[in-house]
C-alpha cells in the first residue's frame, strides 16, 4: 500500500512558476509509474503528465507540453511537477498518482491505484 502526499501548491500570477512535490511512503516507489492529474471545479479529472517507473519515458497533455516538466527521484521516493508560464486555465486541484509497473503507462485516471489528497493551484490573471 502506497501513501502519496502532495505539496507545493499556492496562489500565483499568470506567467509565474511553481514546483509541486509528491512524497511516497509505504511501498517500493521505484516499481510504480507516476502521474499528475488535475481537476477544476465542475470538470472531470484531467491527465497532466506521467513518468515511467525507470524515468526513461514521459507523457504530457498537449495543454501543458513545453511548459510543465515531470521528474522523479527514486532515492527520495518523490515525484515533481515543474510548472512554468502558468495560465489561469491551469487553476485546479493537482493530484499525484501511482500505477504498478506491471502494466504500461496510461493517461486514463481509472488505471491508477493510489492517489494523494491533492494540492490547490490557483493562477490569477
Amino acid at each position: 500500500q502506497v501513501q502519496l502526499a502532495e505539496s507545493g501548491g499556492g496562489l500565483v500570477q499568470a506567467g509565474d512558476s511553481l514546483r509541486l512535490s509528491c512524497a511516497a511512503s509505504g511501498g517500493t516507489f521505484s516499481i510504480y509509474h507516476m502521474a499528475w492529474f488535475r481537476q477544476a471545479p465542475g470538470e472531470e479529472r484531467e491527465f497532466v503528465a506521467a513518468m515511467h517507473w525507470s524515468g526513461g519515458a514521459t507523457q504530457y497533455a498537449d495543454s501543458v507540453k513545453g511548459r510543465f516538466s515531470i521528474s522523479r527521484d527514486n532515492a527520495k521516493n518523490t515525484v515533481y511537477l515543474q510548472m512554468n508560464s502558468l495560465k489561469p486555465e491551469d487553476t485546479a486541484v493537482y493530484y499525484c498518482s501511482a500505477r504498478s509497473a506491471v502494466y504500461s503507462m496510461t493517461r486514463d485516471y481509472h488505471g491508477y491505484d493510489y492517489w494523494g489528497q491533492g494540492t490547490q493551484v490557483t493562477v490569477s490573471s
